[in-house]
């Protein structure tokens, strides 16, 4: 990650918005290398457990090997790059089912129809390493070997969000027909939520005055307080595509990652935490709201895709202070692809 002093009152050319070559030099500077959340620890709980995942465009498969070490392997067989794996489970070993190459949980070789063939050789034919580590329950992956240490990749974040006592419920799965930087940009300001979330508004205090925008590191986060009781939440955004929500009121958090599909496309999943006492009627009238916003959310970010790929304007504008965590984000996103976006 790259961090940039600027001032900034255009955006990113929108071009970058809509154009496939553009993503795939995001996909090369900035999803091959970072770490990003992979889904929560008890899905790979017990030895012999798997469940697949995906940084950025990269398959993954994470696996639970029988000494209970977790693995994290790209999710492509050696021999013609089908993938291993589909969804979670417990097995003994991962196989393919183009031609039933076999490995073990520890990513070798262990059998292969016909390998007896003359001229080829099996021995030393290995699933492709993946960097994996955690955060309390949460795992993370990195596609680059040469990964920097998780730790440092987080920041403060530990320090802002508090996982003791959470545990997972379940997980809401979606795409949106929008770039993925229109939908992280979409998540860095409040600026619209009078306007656009009456809903999260009537809760939470957005004015310029209440609604705190903060910037440390890899983590960029907004600080609202709850209109009737002071608790403040907490939404934070980790470079480069993960979103972290803590709601104002009983111990919660939701998480995940905003992963490119296509130039004008984005796939999205949120695991939902909550403490194991947490109020039913609570978390429904929570879960309810986060699912407003969210269809609030869905019809901005497309409309804002079909706004920018008309061609006809090559820029937008920023407000400097109520945008600024969508500026910072897009120095990043500049700074990574070696391009400035700037006139």
């Amino acid at each position: 990650m790259h961090d940039y002093s600027f001032s900034i009152v255009r955006t990113l050319p929108w071009a970058w918005y809509t154009d496939a070559d553009r993503l795939r030099l995001e996909r090369e500077r900035i999803f091959a290398t970072a770490w990003q959340y992979a889904g929560h620890a008890g899905q790979v709980a017990e030895p012999g457990s798997y469940a697949t995942a995906r940084a950025g465009h990269v398959p993954v498969v994470l696996a639970r090997d029988r000494e209970g070490t977790l693995r994290a392997f790209l999710n492509v067989c050696r021999h013609r790059g089908h993938p291993l794996a589909a969804g979670s489970g417990r097995r003994e070993t991962l196989q393919c089912p183009y031609h039933g190459w076999t490995y073990g949980l520890d990513g070798a070789l262990k059998a292969a129809p016909r390998s007896r063939e003359p001229g080829f050789e099996p021995d030393g034919i290995a699933l492709r390493p993946v960097s994996v580590d955690t955060w309390g329950p949460l795992v993370f992956v990195n596609p680059s070997l040469d990964a920097p240490p998780l730790a440092e990749a987080l920041g403060r974040l530990p320090e802002l969000v508090d996982l003791d006592g959470l545990e997972f419920r379940f997980r809401d799965e979606f795409e949106l027909a929008a770039n993925w930087k229109v939908v992280c940009e979409n998540y860095l300001e409040c600026y619209h939520c009078a306007v656009a979330h009456p809903g999260f508004s009537r809760l939470v205090d957005v004015s310029p005055d209440a609604y705190r925008l903060d910037a440390d590191g890899p983590v960029l986060s907004q600080f609202g307080p709850e209109r009737d009781s002071g608790a403040i939440g907490g939404f934070h955004f980790l470079w480069p595509n993960l979103t972290i929500n803590v709601w104002p009121g009983e111990p919660n958090l939701s998480i995940g990652p905003v992963l490119p599909v296509e130039p004008g496309r984005t796939a999205r999943f949120l695991d939902y935490f909550f403490a194991p006492g947490a109020d039913d009627e609570w978390v429904n009238d929570l879960l309810e709201l986060d699912a407003q916003v969210g269809r609030e959310d869905r019809a901005l970010v497309e409309a804002v895709q079909d706004g920018v790929g008309s061609g006809l304007l090559e820029h937008g504008r920023l407000l400097p202070e109520s945008e600024r965590l969508v500026a910072r984000f897009q120095e990043w996103v500049a700074g990574a692809t070696g391009s400035s976006g700037r006139p």
